[in-house]
């Protein structure tokens, strides 16, 4: 069973930066070949795309965060990034990990709170 554990979040002022990480437990030879992505849900409302990485590092952002989220990914450490910055009060969120498609169990997610 892939486990995902994704962690650095927290709360900052708008217009501050946030870097999460995401850790698996796919093996490397697995992780290399998976496109990855990011999402995020608000309380009460469905879990959103927000960034995908692919196997070739190409990347893909939602229009709410690009410009201002950078996606990226260590295939040596299984791991991803999702650097935040600009971050406004409507990024506030849990945001999770999982492969693109959505087809592991999700993990704990990380919390990113962003006040005014």
């Amino acid at each position: 069973q892939v486990q995902l554990v994704e962690s650095g979040g927290g709360r900052v002022q708008t217009g501050g930066s946030l870097t999460l990480s995401c850790r698996t437990t796919m093996s490397e030879s697995t992780f290399k070949f998976a496109d990855m992505a990011w999402y995020r849900q608000v309380q009460g409302k469905e879990r959103d795309w927000v960034a995908t990485i692919s196997r070739f590092r190409t990347t893909a952002y939602a229009e709410s965060v690009k410009g201002r989220f950078t996606a990226s990914r260590d295939n040596a450490k299984n791991t991803l990034s999702l650097q935040m910055n600009g971050l406004k009060p409507e990024d506030t969120a849990v945001y999770y990990c999982n492969v693109m498609p959505a087809t592991v169990s999700w993990g704990q997610g990380t919390q990113v709170t962003v006040f005014s």
